[in-house]
């Protein structure tokens, strides 16, 4: 089995385990070994499930304002959970490359391997939902009929992913391509390069 086939087994586990409580305030049920490459990529996932119930909850017309903004800091939180898993995997696939010598020509890729699964572990959702979408039973025809044909084109990506990212750990195992990895050092979190936050500081 392929490294992307792995990782998004490991995606549909989390995304059912969470759909059994369907609860965004529940715990994961992340039975992966400790330190391991599949316990990173369930944490992930699950991250990433939990906010797509976040973001649909705030979507609701009748929320609570008070409700809204509470929701609005938790969203931005776990988007700094997710960024930091992301940079984490990459150390992971760093440790894991560190004797690769790239050779003379290697290039570098526009994004790295950690980036791009995090990519499929958004498609996972995407397939999941547009999946139920395309069989709700108390749906019309036509609502079905569209989401089928959203739901071959998501599965069309996933193909391409999949064999994208194991393209690019092979190019990085042969040397073809140099792996570098750049932090994201998001700003709107951080209180001293926040305008809005260390103006306020100074009042």
């Amino acid at each position: 089995m392929s490294f992307s086939e792995s990782a998004w087994e490991i995606f549909e586990i989390s995304i059912n385990d969470y759909h059994l409580v369907d609860d965004v305030d529940a715990l994961p049920n992340n039975q992966f070994e400790n330190d391991s490459l599949e316990r990173l990529l369930y944490a992930k996932n699950w991250i990433d499930t939990v906010q797509w119930h976040l973001e649909d909850i705030i979507r609701d017309e009748k929320i609570d304002p008070s409700d809204a903004l509470r929701l609005k800091r938790r969203i931005d939180a776990s988007n700094q959970q997710r960024t930091d898993l992301v940079e984490f995997i990459d150390s992971w696939f760093l440790q894991k490359y560190q004797h690769i010598t790239p050779e003379f020509s290697a290039k570098i890729n526009t994004e790295t391997p950690a980036w791009a699964v995090d990519r499929l572990s958004i498609l996972a959702l995407k397939v999941y939902h547009m999946s139920l979408e395309a069989n709700r039973e108390d749906a019309s025809l036509e609502h079905r009929e569209k989401c089928k044909e959203k739901l071959n084109v998501l599965l069309e990506q996933k193909k391409d992913l999949m064999e994208s990212i194991n393209h690019l750990l092979v190019d990085i195992e042969n040397g073809r391509v140099k792996m570098k990895v750049y932090k994201q050092m998001k700003m709107y979190n951080d209180e001293s390069l926040n305008p809005v936050l260390y103006q306020k500081a100074k009042k």
